[in-house]
């Protein structure tokens, strides 16, 4: 660890692959973000002001401000950061900021000192991988340092710094050396002359040894020709040589730092074996950078440094002129943080951040399949890394055990962020309905997050009008289970910054799953289609909702719709785009891609459309969409209603899904020659099998009666059993949205489901009656072309009553043994408590707004 005023400071570190920088050029004199003390004294602040008013205007100044107040749980300000500090100790504050960053693997620049440091072995309290990057120009220095301006020649000089630099990949254990570091681009410029001179590199040493103490090597023709011996050292140890490249101090002229400059380099036949690694994205030159790496073998890139310093944008277009031209595999990230652990921190979490934004793209653009994604972020934040520096990384982050002090407890290490007061656990009932459990912080963190919290075998068998069990559920008050949080799934409240929420799973007992879980229920029909026919289910929902706002009438409060425009109305996006924009930036913020998003048909009706993805993602995606339109609608003084007719007289609201296949990441929906309907094989008979089984789908993705109140004729909802290519009045239409070759299907669409569908619920009774149709190679009728209605004498009518439908689902054996049979009685004694309830209150359905 480095010392600033004498003062023990965290000295570099590095996320797998590169070097720390220098984070006093982006920190200068900011000491509350920059250093820890190990006493109460804490001074210097305040030293430049002048530089301070300049500093605080900058992005990367407000961004990293915040971020490391989140981290630490304190105030966002500098002296609550700095008290943060100290109450956490060095020790503790390290071992949080890398346990969140999860940092494998330290290579430590030593070409920078300081008065104090702490040694290797102290940093291997920290993570299990600790080395060095031997920064060859420091070498060169502290050698002429230890002669006089008389003794030195180039020879003496070439000998002793020969054998200094061989002596290095030979030292093991702690000293370990994993590559060579060059800051030539510093000194003179990347355009180093590969035929450089003995005569003129002695030439250069005189120069060098003339302009006396310290000693600063910047004579080009010297600093050249010490590099490319440095180079042939590595090259016969196989070590790598990491090259600083674009912006940096302000000594560097950037015009030399552009690794174009590189090419005689590149191209000298002597060098063809090296490996060279361009530092910092080569920013502003990240597409010279690009194309070097493209075509030029020995040539890798790491994008440390311009992460996390440019802005956000500028960070996420850095990287995709990265990856326009060069291999995947030659593209690797490094924290570049710097003496202060907290550098580490922030440049983790920001690539993590990027890295997602570009690979995103990349698959909503086609340019990557989601595995090739997951492969590449595999490859940029590890593989790439272990395999250019020769990295063996055989323990676990989790088998090192940091210092902690009396006042930093291990729980804190592993919780959440400590401006986080309570912790929301989601399930979704039989019914449909999104309940929760509330526990503050600090015992999620210690306890539930790993056990859960108990709840009612009951909770089950709950209909939307009751919150005790249906008597045909076969579930009772007597019994309990655990809902223990699905941690993947955890995420802070975009409305309400001060809570997270979290998906949960139910069991029995530790490690049992419940066998009324919904969301087991899907994991269990999936694995099925995929150890059956390698195969899995993409989905992609729209959210189609309605807006109520509350107006007085004859003295009465009532609620009415938003507005009353018509269907893709102009003028109502522009009255609820304050709330649509929030809805947005919301689900951004967790990760949920939108599509598009509209005013709809009915008075006061919106669709928000989400991006296909993995159908158990999808399900997960679509609750937290619920979640968070109903929020900012409440905020906004709105309700917000998924009921799928909320209005008898006005149209209905319905969450459409699409589903399509996928095979190790590729659409086998869509036929890839000549075929009748435009699909596969394959997608036939999983469509048949869904359409076979339609009429006994609709108790779980139409769960109410209110349901049937919307699936009628005419009012795009699908009313007939039948499908159609592009017909919107069929329960079933084969898509083919703009992209896919003409007379080709890519998926196709689910009318029948609507906002009170479980919807992990729901996905399973599809998949399974898909399975149904590949097991049996069942094929599709002929698709209806015109009006469902029109051709109702030859067309069978789906359920018109929830009723009708449960007996459809009563007499289907296939969902038995699918979804399991004890988790079927209890979703059929819940639909016929639905069913007698509201035959019995006409009126009750109007009540479903507030639980919907």
């Amino acid at each position: 660890m480095r010392g600033v005023r004498g003062r023990d400071e965290p000295q570099g570190f590095i996320i797998c692959s590169l070097t720390p920088h220098f984070w006093k050029r982006l920190f200068p004199r900011f000491e509350p973000m920059a250093s820890w003390s190990r006493d109460d004294n804490f001074t210097g602040v305040l030293e430049n002001l002048e530089l301070m008013r300049h500093l605080k205007r900058r992005l990367w100044h407000h961004r990293s401000l915040k971020e490391i107040a989140g981290l630490y749980g304190s105030n966002i300000s500098l002296h609550a950061i700095q008290e943060s500090r100290q109450r956490f100790g060095l020790e503790s504050s390290t071992a949080l900021c890398f346990k969140a960053a999860k940092i494998s693997v330290l290579l430590i620049d030593d070409g920078i000192e300081f008065d104090k440091k702490l040694d290797i072995k102290w940093h291997r309290s920290f993570v299990p991988t600790v080395g060095r990057i031997l920064r060859v120009e420091r070498v060169a220095e502290k050698i002429l340092e230890k002669g006089s301006n008389g003794t030195w020649t180039l020879g003496s000089f070439m000998e002793i710094f020969t054998e200094e630099l061989k002596s290095y990949p030979l030292i093991i254990l702690a000293d370990t050396v994993f590559a060579f570091k060059s800051i030539v681009a510093y000194r003179s410029g990347l355009a180093i002359n590969t035929e450089v001179t003995e005569k003129e590199a002695e030439e250069g040493l005189h120069d060098v040894l003339c302009a006396g103490h310290p000693i600063r090597i910047s004579n080009k023709n010297f600093i050249d020709y010490i590099f490319l011996h440095a180079l042939k050292v590595a090259q016969s140890y196989d070590l790598p040589m990491q090259i600083h490249t674009g912006f940096g101090d302000k000594d560097l002229d950037l015009r030399l730092a552009n690794p174009l400059h590189l090419r005689n380099l590149l191209e000298d036949k002597r060098f063809m074996k090296s490996r060279l690694v361009l530092l910092h994205a080569s920013y502003p030159f990240s597409r010279e950078a690009s194309y070097l790496a493209s075509v030029y073998s020995q040539v890798y890139l790491d994008f440390g440094l311009a992460i996390p310093k440019l802005s956000f944008h500028g960070m996420v277009s850095s990287v995709k002129e990265l990856l326009e031209l060069a291999p995947m595999n030659k593209v690797m990230f490094s924290t570049d943080g710097y003496a202060f652990a907290e550098t580490f921190y922030l440049g983790a979490k920001k690539a993590r951040e990027v890295v997602f934004s570009v690979l995103r793209d990349a698959c909503v653009d086609g340019d990557l399949s989601i595995p090739e994604a997951i492969a590449a972020v595999k490859d940029i934040f590890a593989e790439n890394a272990k395999q250019f520096y020769k990295l063996d990384v055989s323990s676990r982050y989790s088998d090192v055990k940091p210092f902690l002090s009396s006042s930093f407890q291990e729980e804190e290490l592993n919780g959440s962020l400590k401006d986080v007061t309570f912790v929301r656990i989601l399930w979704i009932d039989t019914s449909g309905q999104h309940r929760c459990r509330v526990v503050p912080q600090q015992r999620f963190y210690s306890s539930v997050e790993k056990h859960g919290v108990g709840l009612t075998c009951a909770c089950m068998g709950m209909s939307s009008t009751s919150d005790g069990p249906a008597v045909d559920t076969n579930l009772t008050a007597s019994g309990e289970i655990r809902i223990v949080p699905d941690l993947s799934t955890k995420c802070r409240l975009p409305w309400a910054r001060q809570q997270e929420m979290v998906l949960a799973d139910m069991y029995i007992e530790p490690d049992k799953i419940w066998e009324y879980c919904p969301r087991e229920a899907l994991r269990r029909v999936s694995k099925i289609l995929r150890e059956e026919f390698d195969l899995a289910v993409n989905a992609g929902f729209e959210n189609e909702f309605y807006l109520l706002k509350s107006v007085l009438r004859d003295g009465k409060e009532e609620l009415a719709p938003f507005d009353r425009t018509p269907y893709s109305s102009t003028s109502a996006f522009d009255a609820a785009s304050p709330i649509l924009e929030e809805v947005f930036a919301s689900l951004q913020s967790l990760d949920i891609i939108v599509e598009q998003l509209h005013a709809e048909a009915g008075k006061g009706q919106f669709e928000i459309a989400l991006k296909y993805t993995e159908c158990f993602r999808a399900a997960n995606s679509l609750i937290f969409t619920r979640e968070v339109i109903r929020a900012v609608a409440r905020k906004h003084g709105l309700l917000a209603t998924f009921v799928p007719k909320y209005a008898l007289d006005d149209i209905g609201s319905g969450s459409h899904v699409h589903i399509s296949l996928s095979r190790n990441g590729e659409n086998v929906f869509m036929a890839s020659g000549e075929s009748k309907y435009g699909m596969s094989k394959i997608g036939e008979a999983f469509m048949a099998g869904v359409l076979n089984h339609l009429p006994s789908i609709l108790p779980f993705t139409a769960p109410l009666p209110n349901s049937y109140d919307r699936i009628q004729p005419n009012m795009w909802s699908g009313a007939y059993l039948c499908w159609g290519k592009e017909n919107r009045e069929a329960p079933l239409r084969a898509a083919s949205p703009p992209g896919v070759p003409h007379g080709f299907v890519s998926n196709f669409e689910i009318k029948a489901f609507d906002g009170c569908a479980n919807p992990y619920l729901g996905l399973a009774a599809i998949i399974a009656a898909g399975i149904d149709g590949l097991r049996r190679n069942l094929s599709l009728p002929e698709p209806v072309d015109g009006d469902p209605d029109i051709l109702k004498e030859n067309l069978q009518r789906l359920p018109v009553s929830l009723a009708e439908s449960i007996e459809a689902l009563e007499r289907d054996t296939l969902f038995r043994d699918m979804i399991g049979e004890k988790l079927l009685v209890a979703i059929i004694g819940v639909r016929k408590a639905e069913v007698k309830y509201y035959s019995d209150n006409k009126e009750g359905y109007k009540d479903l707004i507030f639980k919907y």
